[in-house]
């Protein structure tokens, strides 16, 4: 790769005095074609930013949640054409080896509307080069020729019968960034072993191939194909799958308010909304249209609440609408709010769980008398969110299950369950992520969206509220209250000192045996293996010894667990405290305090 000598002759630079980032650098400025992205390399280098140069340039991005995320900008650890093009051609050679006929498969590629000027980078560029270097190599692509949910993909891949599917997208994250989310063909996101054979892949394919910077292949191959219309088109079809009470909608007048935080939800929320007979929702004017700055948002996350869904509130204040629909800026995830007694109650994930499940199950039940229909029926939540279903699932006799965080875990065991013969009814995790039935095997906003309209809509003709029936729902299978919230941390080592102390409080294994006056009943921490509640002290969830996470069971019956963010800088922590069936409870709902009696 030349030494310091030829670094100095090809750039007119100063070399750093590091052989390693020398070579970072020299590697950098030879393969990167994006003028805007090889000026800041060439910046930092003039300046003598030795620190920030070593930082972009020798380290490179993890497969974290389904793939890369990052901020966009100049260097190996960052999202850029560059990391794109190497990314793109490690995921090649690994599905060669996977699937002999990918030939035949080929891959599909979406994206969302992120881009960044600095940078020279959009989610449809990166898009354009994950397509050269497929097709380069002669695999078939179909490249969506517009902006499409996240959801799409994966259920293309179903539909087309590909090998693999990649979404460029960087979900609620900030503006800043962009991600490389990758897709099996099972339409599940990638886990292990496949993530980690992707990766090493990557690290031995680095270098450019002839044709990989060749955007314009998307245009002129034949192997290039759009699948726009005709997925929109089955997507929409298939969703009326989950419509049971079509009169009913297109008769109700009940209104919603629909947000897309300046993503791509609008278009696709208005349609699903149509496939199932409702008046389509009012959009927010301000943040219907893509916006890659997310210009009215401090963060562009609905999941944090009332603050961000501001423009939604009022707006339904002013047309009359009780209901609040916001999907993130990629389509995957729904918050939701109602008006109730006179103040907006935003549900938090775990509550939409709860009556998205309920519908789910309740829909089910009208269509099949037969109470040993559900044996093979499955319902499924990952291990940070609310036991609700379990709770459904104790009183209906239906399979549940739990998994690991994160909609990867979820969506291969879904798999495995309906191959199984298992019909699966719904999957969330409480970060807003549902899936309803099986048109998606993956969280899907849009589906949930109308969804939960239809819920409302059936609902409101028993005059009842989305909160009253979150109330009934708790009455009958026992109060399930929750908090959950993060803290922000941006040092790795302070993180792992935090972790450390709770392993090894009173010396080396030895976890907090109370909190809060409270006795800790068992202890399992997935990072190591450990679990104190089954008899050989191993964990029965997969271990993950690249993130933390620990799970605190209490003998008073509160669940509580800490653990480290797959896509963000955080330290996420979960609590539930659940009662049985008819146990006296107090809980606030909005303003009411509801009491049942025993």
């Amino acid at each position: 790769m030349g030494d310091s000598g030829d670094l100095n002759a090809n750039l007119h630079f100063r070399a750093t005095g590091d052989p390693r980032l020398d070579k970072a650098i020299y590697q950098w400025i030879t393969w990167d074609k994006n003028p805007h992205t090889r000026a800041q390399v060439e910046a930092l280098l003039r300046d003598g930013c030795v620190d920030e140069l070593r930082s972009r340039l020798c380290s490179r991005m993890s497969f974290g949640t389904a793939g890369l995320r990052a901020p966009m900008g100049a260097g190996f650890a960052l999202i850029n054409d560059l990391t794109i093009i190497q990314s793109t051609q490690g995921l090649y050679k690994y599905c060669a080896i996977a699937f002999p006929d990918l030939h035949g498969r080929g891959l599909v590629i979406g994206y969302d509307t992120r881009g960044q000027e600095a940078s020279g980078c959009s989610s449809e560029r990166l898009a354009r080069l994950t397509a050269a270097v497929m097709l380069g190599r002669g695999v078939p692509v179909y490249l969506f020729s517009t902006y499409v949910p996240t959801p799409f993909v994966p259920f293309a891949v179903k539909k087309l019968g590909a090998a693999a599917g990649v979404m460029i997208t960087a979900s609620h994250n900030p503006k800043e960034d962009n991600g490389y989310k990758v897709y099996w063909e099972n339409g599940a996101q990638i886990a292990s072993p496949h993530d980690k054979e992707v990766l090493r892949c990557i690290e031995e394919s680095v270098e450019p191939w002839a044709g990989s910077w060749d955007r314009g292949l998307a245009d002129s191959s034949p192997l290039c194909v759009d699948p726009t219309q005709r997925i929109c088109s089955c997507y929409m079809e298939e969703l009326k799958s989950l419509c049971f009470h079509r009169e009913l909608n297109a008769e109700s007048k009940l209104k919603f308010v629909h947000s897309s935080f300046h993503g791509v939800g609008h278009s696709f929320v208005q349609q699903a909304f149509r496939a199932f007979g409702l008046s389509p929702p009012i959009p927010v004017p301000e943040q219907k249209d893509p916006d890659p700055e997310f210009p009215t948002v401090t963060c562009p996350n609905p999941e944090e609440g009332e603050p961000v869904l501001e423009l939604s509130l009022r707006l339904a204040e002013r047309e009359g609408a009780t209901v609040v629909l916001a999907t993130d800026p990629d389509a995957d995830r729904l918050a939701a709010a109602e008006l109730s007694n006179n103040r907006w109650k935003v549900f938090t994930g775990n509550e939409l769980g709860a009556l998205l499940g309920w519908w789910m199950l309740f829909t089910w039940k009208e269509a099949h008398s037969n109470p040993g229909d559900a044996a093979r029926v499955c319902m499924l939540a990952t291990t940070v969110s609310s036991k609700i279903l379990q709770a459904f699932a104790r009183a209906h006799g239906f399979h549940f299950e739990e998994t690991l965080p994160g909609f990867k875990w979820i969506g291969r065991r879904v798999d495995e369950l309906r191959k199984a013969g298992k019909e699966v009814l719904f999957a969330f995790e409480e970060s807003i992520g549902f899936m309803c039935g099986s048109v998606v095997p993956d969280k899907d906003g849009v589906s949930a969206a109308v969804v939960l309209a239809e819920m409302a809509t059936y609902l409101h003709s028993q005059n009842l509220t989305l909160t009253q029936q979150l109330a009934n729902i708790f009455h009958i299978y026992g109060w399930h209250v929750s908090t959950t919230s993060y803290f922000v941390c941006r040092d790795p080592a302070t993180v792992k000192r935090i972790f450390t102390r709770l392993r090894c409080l009173q010396g080396d294994d030895t976890y907090p045996r109370s909190c809060g006056g409270h006795c800790v009943a068992h202890v399992r921490d997935v990072t190591t293996g450990y679990d104190s509640s089954q008899p050989d002290k191993k964990c029965v969830l997969p271990v993950t010894k690249n993130s933390q996470m620990i799970t605190f069971t209490f003998v008073n019956g509160v669940v509580a667990t800490l653990r480290t963010s797959g896509t963000e800088p955080k330290i996420k922590y979960y609590t539930e405290l659940c009662t049985l069936p008819g146990e006296r409870s107090v809980h606030t709902l909005g303003t009411a305090h509801v009491q049942f009696p025993v």
